[in-house]
């Protein structure tokens, strides 16, 4: 299969891969200084306090009665320290789980009773008229360009379907550090730019990765954020349909205090069973949660750094993030930018609402365990880097609720596991320590450990109600709509599939605890999660020893956790066995769940079925279609590549950045031995052979250095490309 376009190989001309600049400052804010006082925004909802109440109040009611009977069941022979630190513990967490509880019963009202339109949006109203300009901004980094141009143009093909195409620009915004893929990206774009989308779509690729993708973001804005009124943030495996883009900037026209409207993603294009079981989650249960979140979050609302509309007066203004103090991993750039943008843009008076009712928002999810596990290191150790911002002056109360849940998140597992090993010590302590009937200190009656076991069985079969129960309200809510409901397979299927998602998710919960403890642990030591490529394929079969390597320690843990529980007694292990068998399985459970076929197998059987995957909407089927066409292998070699094709490398060149102006005695290390082997190699092989990936990247980043290369003769460069 050929490596380039047949349209690079046409003597096409250089274009133009960027419009004209239109700077615009962006100045880092301080998280000390205080800003002026602002009020709720005008389009915060009526009763939104007695809302929180609510939501509030039943939470706190929900842990009062639990905490209560725990308290019952521990003091029957007088509370220990070990009893102690289960009681202050299970309250901590069961306000947690209630919290969530509370939320997902009120968004199962929402979703029943109808909830009002966010802003005015209608999704069923006629389209409206658009009087400002928005950019659709697509970051990437070291992804597979075919399917990142591919989900990009199904984006242009849908709004071009609108009519309003000629209120948008389309930007792929590089961070790609991989020479290939940097080629591929460039090739693509070009093939993009000669199916129509020559007037709207524009590349930019930045050799200075500064800030990751906040630093992306607001490179483009300092540059080119003049000339628009808003943006509209995609992940790389984001996909949006034109229908939701237009009524996102309406609303955004409409509602002048408005800093950010934020969508529900869905979870699509599945294929491991890992991947279709967080799917299936998603869809099902994730409308509750984002229904009531929306409802008493009102105008206070999150960011999640995707598929949300931003208003760029709002963002330049006030998103600037600051460096936090300090080394890696808590200080430097903030990592999880997106709650602190929005928490800076709710600071200075600008609205961030939710618009869960509004569908046509797509993203992916990672494959595998091993790669879900991976992400998410990286966001524990952005959402614990919030620990910084947290005391900032002048933030609302929900933006520091916002960060608060989001580290509470990663510290809840070494909570939940310090809670489960406490257990274990009590009832290893009352089974073979003898209780100490004669204290020191003055006493009428002797003390050892005792709880009530018949009420601690209530209390656990609650608590396992308040994490179900959502699940069942999910799959209800999916039944009085015919298209949510034949698109799961049917109700009976429907349920079977909860039930398979509740027991294999049960399964999982105790690995992932351990995954997110040795995350906190090692962030804690001061390790760095770095920054790589996101894997979004289906995964490849992996050897067993891969698995066994990874999931080792969690088998280990499991099974020293049930001798344990059986030493005491085998009721006890009966009534830990979830737990302990999903680490004692850890190893084929995540092997399994790897795998397209096994995948494939039950979506056969009629389960972990999706409306959106049995009814695929226009814009993914679009997608999907063009990135199945479109297989153009990223080059084994960039310079081969560059040097094959005269145009792309005149194309190349003509996208290049300008030099960034250096400090005198700045030297670009890597570029100067690159031109260095250059000049001392005899083929283009040789030089290929001798420059290292700093430096490969180095010379396709400057115009003399390829010319260099050019100093070889036609015949060596084509056996060089052809080899």
């Amino acid at each position: 299969m050929d490596t380039v376009s047949p349209l690079m190989r046409a003597n096409a001309p250089c274009i133009n891969a960027l419009p004209p600049e239109a700077p615009l400052a962006m100045p880092q804010q301080s998280l000390w200084q205080v800003p002026a006082s602002v009020g709720s925004p005008a389009t915060s909802p009526r009763l939104m306090p007695l809302r929180r109440l609510i939501v509030f109040g039943a939470s706190v009611a929900l842990t009062a009665i639990a905490a209560q009977q725990m308290y019952e069941v521990l003091q029957v022979g007088g509370l220990t320290i070990l009893e102690t630190m289960i009681l202050v513990l299970f309250v901590v967490m069961f306000a947690w789980i209630a919290l969530s509880f509370v939320s997902a019963v009120i968004g199962f009202c929402s979703v029943l009773t109808g909830r009002r339109h966010t802003l005015g949006i209608d999704p069923a109203g006629p389209l409206p008229q658009l009087h400002t300009r928005s950019a659709l901004l697509l970051p990437t980094y070291n992804e597979d360009p075919n399917r990142v141009m591919a989900r990009l143009q199904a984006v242009y093909e849908s709004v071009h379907g609108t009519g309003r195409i000629d209120h948008f620009d389309s930007f792929i915004l590089s961070d790609t550090t991989d020479p290939a893929i940097w080629v591929a990206e460039e090739a693509a774009f070009l093939r993009l730019r000669g199916r129509g989308c020559a007037e709207q779509l524009y590349y930019r690729h930045r050799t200075s990765n500064i800030g990751r993708k906040a630093g992306n973001i607001s490179d483009w804005v300092m540059r080119f954020g003049g000339n628009y009124d808003h943006m509209i943030v995609l992940d790389a495996d984001s996909l949006m349909d034109g229908d939701t883009i237009v009524r996102l900037a309406a609303a955004m026209e409409s509602n002048a205090p408005v800093g950010l409207i934020q969508t529900l993603p869905v979870l699509v294009n599945a294929n491991t069973l890992f991947a279709r079981l967080q799917q299936f989650a998603g869809r099902v249960y994730g409308p509750l949660i984002a229904y009531g979140v929306a409802w008493w979050h009102g105008a206070d609302s999150n960011y999640w750094g995707h598929n949300a509309i931003i208003r760029i007066e709002a963002f330049a203004g006030q998103a600037g993030l600051p460096l936090l103090k300090g080394p890696k991993p808590f200080g430097g750039h903030i990592l999880s930018h997106d709650f602190v943008e929005a928490a800076l843009m709710r600071r200075a008076g600008w609205a961030i609402h939710m618009a869960p009712e509004l569908g046509g928002s797509y993203e992916e999810c990672p494959p595998t365990l091993t790669d879900y596990i991976a992400r998410d290191r990286r966001w524990c150790q952005g959402n614990l880097q919030h620990a910084g911002v947290l005391p900032a002056r002048g933030l609302h109360w929900m933006s520091r609720l916002h960060l608060l849940v989001g580290i509470g998140g990663y510290l809840t597992a070494p909570l939940w596991l310090i809670f489960l090993l406490i257990g274990i010590l009590i009832a290893l302590q009352a089974r073979f320590i003898p209780p100490d009937y004669f204290p020191s200190h003055p006493t009428l009656f002797p003390q050892w450990p005792m709880q009530d076991p018949v009420r601690a069985a209530y209390v656990f079969l609650v608590t396992m109600s308040l994490l179900v129960l959502p699940k069942l309200l999910g799959w209800l809510s999916m039944l009085p709509r015919r298209h949510t409901r034949t698109g799961m397979g049917g109700s009976m299927r429907g349920m079977a599939s909860v039930l398979l998602e509740s027991v294999i998710s049960a399964l999982v919960a105790p690995v992932m605890m351990l995954a997110q403890c040795r995350a906190v642990s090692q962030i804690l030591r001061g390790r760095d999660s770095g920054w790589s490529a996101q894997v979004r394929e289906h995964a490849r079969l992996t050897r067993v020893a891969d698995f066994a390597r990874d999931y080792l320690w969690a088998t280990v843990l499991g099974l020293v956790l049930a001798v344990a529980a059986f030493a005491v007694s085998a009721p006890l292990l009966f009534w830990m066995s979830p737990g302990i068998a999903g680490l004692a399985l850890a190893i084929p459970l995540a092997g399994l769940s790897a795998q397209a076929r096994s995948g494939a197998r039950f979506r056969a059987a009629g389960l972990l079925l999706t409306p959106d995957e049995t009814a695929p909407p226009a814009i993914l089927s679009r997608a999907n279609a063009i990135a199945e066409n479109d297989q153009w292998k990223i080059p084994a070699e960039a310079l081969s590549a560059l040097l094959a094709d005269p145009a792309l490398r005149a194309a190349h060149l003509d996208m290049l950045a300008p030099p960034a102006p250096r400090a005198l005695g700045d030297i670009d290390v890597a570029l100067v031995v690159a031109l260095a082997k250059i000049d001392q190699a005899q083929t283009p092989e040789q030089v290929i052979a001798l420059l290292s990936r700093q430096e490969t990247l180095a010379v396709l980043s400057d115009p003399s250095a390829l010319n260099r290369l050019l100093r070889f003769s036609p015949t060596e460069v084509s056996k060089c490309c052809i080899s």
